[in-house]
C-alpha cells in the first residue's frame, strides 16, 4: 500500500443510531477517514465485491462489521470475506455487535475478524469503546488487495 492511500471505512449496521454513534466517536478520536454505511448484508456485499470504487477493484478499506442485520448473518458476510479466493481475505474486520456469547466470539476469530467488540448497553460506555476503536483505527496498517 502506497503512504498516500487512503483506507475506507465500510459500516455494515442496521441501527442508525448505533451508526451515528460510531461515526460520531470515531471522528471525535481524530479518525477522517471517509466512512461508507450500509443498513443491510446484501448491499454491502455488493458494494464491497462489485462496485468500481469498492475495496475489492480499489484498494484498502477497513469493515465495521454487526453480526445482526435484517437480511443475513454477519457471519456470512464475514465467511465470504474471508474466504481462501476472496480479494478481500486480508481486509481488516471490526465486529462491533451486542453478541457477547462465547461461541459466537470464538466463530468469528475462526473466522478471521480481527476483532470483536460488544457493544455495552451504557451509553457512554459504549462512546468510549468507540473513541478507543478510533484510536486503534488511526494507527493500524491495512494491506492494500492487490498487493498478492
Amino acid at each position: 500500500m502506497s503512504a498516500h492511500q487512503t483506507v475506507n471505512i465500510v459500516m455494515i449496521e442496521d441501527d442508525e443510531g448505533h451508526a451515528r454513534l460510531i461515526e460520531k466517536n470515531i471522528r471525535r478520536a481524530g479518525v477522517n477517514n471517509a466512512i461508507r454505511h450500509f443498513l443491510e448484508g446484501t448491499a454491502a456485499l455488493k458494494y464491497l465485491f462489485d462496485a468500481p470504487d469498492g475495496p475489492a477493484r480499489n484498494g484498502p478499506a477497513l469493515v465495521l462489521l454487526d453480526l445482526n442485520l435484517p437480511d443475513m448473518s454477519g457471519i456470512d458476510i464475514l465467511q465470504k470475506m474471508k474466504a481462501p479466493d476472496s480479494p478481500l481475505r486480508r481486509t481488516p474486520v471490526v465486529v462491533l455487535t451486542t453478541t457477547d456469547d462465547k461461541v459466537e466470539i470464538e466463530r468469528c476469530y475462526d473466522l478471521g475478524a480481527n476483532v470483536y467488540i460488544t457493544k455495552p448497553v451504557n451509553y457512554e460506555t459504549f462512546a468510549q469503546a468507540i473513541r478507543q476503536l478510533g484510536l486503534f483505527l488511526s494507527v493500524i496498517q491495512v494491506p492494500d488487495p492487490e498487493a498478492d
